[in-house]
């Protein structure tokens, strides 16, 4: 470990970024000036502080633009904290940068959705007019890069705008042209309005939904347009049952988790609540990485009240007082929304101290992710947020008993959450008569690819895969469906033929292939399967934390056979493949590593990707 300081100044703005978040130091120990060296701050108060550090990062990165030695050395003196390990979590993040940079720069996306909506020839426009990507351009004012999914796939292709200053600015565009992209990145205050939440939504305003139904019909920052259409309604029962009783509706309603895994609810809550070690804390896992996943965007942007309110309930069944919302950083909207949802919550005594009159405290932060998709796994969490680089933990010890600060943590992610809001004010068997008996209540799936109508659709479990297309209009007049993968990146393909399979968790498993995250990505035969192939592939190797090396060095190997095999090699390469494929199933520490081969291989098996010499044009 190197505990070395360079003694290298920051900026006046680095500075203030910094103090502005950690207040002024308060000695020379800390980064104060240099006339008083007996004060120091240590043990565990030094420690305790810790968890600022990836604050701390975003204020720099958020002021200049990029993190310089001086800032880095500040923000360590000021925390505590061994130049050397801040160096590792800086730099384990994409969007933020330790070395220097324009102030304005633009993520444009490349992943699975964008690529089959022309983000190729979009970037190969901007190239032409903004010169290669990674290279500052013009003025030197502004740069861009290549982007993993954005969350922005039913606008896809997409491009997001940062602009660093003293007033940070964000802009996003979508549906993106190479003209609207510079035109943006050049002053990003002109952008155009983003489009509100609605826009998601096709089924906005329809009957019969459930967890869309505010969507697009209430004001987002409206906190009193929220409570007239139902909101806090179910915080006020949760408070007449008692935290037992809520956990007994959750477990009774069937609730399971929505992020992929699909476990009981219930059971996390009580095995949570059930711990004697305290205090217990509260996590809603707002990171939604995986490639073509938008649902908890949407929710978080149209009904920003109600993940708070939900996060409440949790938090009360649960027995904690605190609670980390831990937001992925790519989303600028949904972080101003709900900062506003949680300060106008604070204001009404819907947070806080003895909220309604309960006698129950909690109170909610929001933290930022920095552009980390394995941030995701329910542990890198408590890595992210402690101030440590986001890998994940072996388990057990699991996070019902040791999970964030090194004590008992319940985390859901923000679907699974605000499902709990209709189980409490409809009861939990009107909730569990809707679905199937394995899959109760409804689902958000985020369609997007080459459809005609993309965006976030709700459906009962139960549908088939079918009809959520023909809710999308089905592919383009003129083009044939090649294939559909469920679940994204980390997911399976399933044929054309296939599309009768129920959208279920047993009906997919039974269909050799899975819900994951709700991931709905229709390919037509226009969508070269190779190039697609290539990116997940890309996206593994890149996501991987490198922690365990099944996942690390098996997807880099994973993506070379796959460019050899797209190169016309033979079938040794696809027998490589499977080789590797359950290397990393088998023996990563992590969901990342485990699934980085399902889509491969479902493609090489259900596609015929790569068959008799086949490259990549599935028949």
């Amino acid at each position: 470990m190197d505990l070395r300081f360079r003694d290298v100044a920051p900026t006046e703005a680095e500075r203030e970024a910094v103090d502005a978040l950690l207040g002024p130091p308060s000695s020379a120990w800390d980064g104060g000036d240099r006339d008083d060296i007996r004060v120091a701050r240590g043990g565990h108060e030094a420690r305790e502080r810790r968890d600022l550090l990836l604050p701390a990062l975003h204020a720099v990165n958020d002021r200049v633009g990029w993190i310089s030695e001086g800032a880095l050395d500040y923000i360590c003196r000021r925390l505590t904290v061994a130049p050397a390990e801040a160096y590792g979590v800086a730099t384990f993040y994409a969007l933020l940068s330790v070395e220097p940079r324009p102030r304005r720069v633009v993520h444009v996306c490349t992943d699975l959705a964008c690529r089959a909506a022309g983000s190729d020839a979009l970037c190969r426009s901007l190239e032409a007019s903004l010169g290669p990507h990674g290279r500052p351009a013009g003025d030197g004012d502004v740069v861009w890069h290549h982007s993993p999914c954005l969350g922005l796939c039913e606008r896809a292709p997409a491009a997001l705008v940062l602009e660093a200053g003293e007033h940070p600015r964000t802009a996003v565009v979508g549906p993106a042209t190479a003209e609207a992209v510079a035109r943006t990145a050049a002053s990003p205050d002109r952008a155009e309005d983003e489009p509100p939440a609605r826009a998601a939504v096709p089924q906005a305003g329809q009957d019969g939904l459930v967890l869309l139904r505010r969507v697009g019909v209430v004001d987002p920052a409206g906190l009193d347009d929220y409570r007239a259409a139902g909101g806090y309604l179910a915080l006020r029962r949760a408070f007449a049952l008692g935290p037992a009783a809520v956990i007994r509706e959750v477990l009774d309603a069937g609730l399971v988790g929505r992020g992929g895994a699909a476990f009981p609810t219930g059971r996390k809550w009580d095995a949570t609540a059930r711990q004697p070690d305290h205090p217990h804390y509260l996590v809603c896992n707002a990171d939604e990485s995986e490639p073509g996943t938008f649902k908890d965007r949407v929710i978080m942007e149209g009904d920003p009240f109600s993940v708070i309110e939900a996060m409440t309930v949790a938090a009360y069944a649960t027995g904690c007082r605190r609670g980390y919302l831990y937001l992925r950083g790519e989303y600028p909207r949904a972080l101003r929304l709900l900062t506003n949802a949680v300060e106008r919550a604070r204001e009404r005594n819907l947070l806080g101290t003895d909220i309604l009159g309960s006698g129950f405290d909690f109170d909610v932060e929001i933290r930022r992710g920095g552009g980390a998709y394995i941030c995701g796994e329910e542990t890198a969490i408590f890595n992210s947020i402690e101030g440590y680089r986001g890998e994940p933990r072996s388990k057990p010890p699991f996070p019902v008993e040791k999970g964030l600060f090194g004590k008992p943590t319940v985390v859901n992610n923000v679907e699974t959450l605000v499902n709990v809001l209709p189980i409490l004010t409809g009861g939990a068997a009107a909730y569990a008569a809707v679905g199937t008996g394995g899959s109760t209540g409804t689902k958000l799936f985020c369609l997007s690819g080459t459809v005609r109508r993309p965006g976030i659709y709700e459906l009962p479990f139960g549908a088939t895969l079918r009809e959520l297309l023909a809710l999308a209009g089905g592919v383009p007049e003129g083009r044939k469906l090649r294939a559909v993968l469920l679940g994204g990146a980390a997911g399976s393909f399933v044929r054309p033929d296939e599309l009768d399979v129920p959208l279920t968790f047993e009906g997919t498993r039974a269909a050799g292939a899975g819900l994951g995250s709700g991931v709905v990505l229709a390919l037509d035969d226009s969508v070269d399967l190779t190039g697609v192939l290539l990116r997940i592939a890309a996206f593994f190797r890149d996501e991987s934390c490198g922690q365990c090396v099944p996942c690390r060095v098996g997807t880099v190997r994973q993506e070379e056979a796959l460019h050899r095999l797209a190169r016309g090699s033979g079938p040794a390469d696809v027998t490589l493949l499977r080789d590797v494929g359950r290397a990393m199933r088998d023996a990563s520490i992590c969901g990342l590593g485990q699934t980085a081969w399902n889509a491969v291989e479902s493609a090489i098996d259900r596609l015929g990707v790569f068959a008799d010499g086949e490259k990549g044009r599935a028949s």
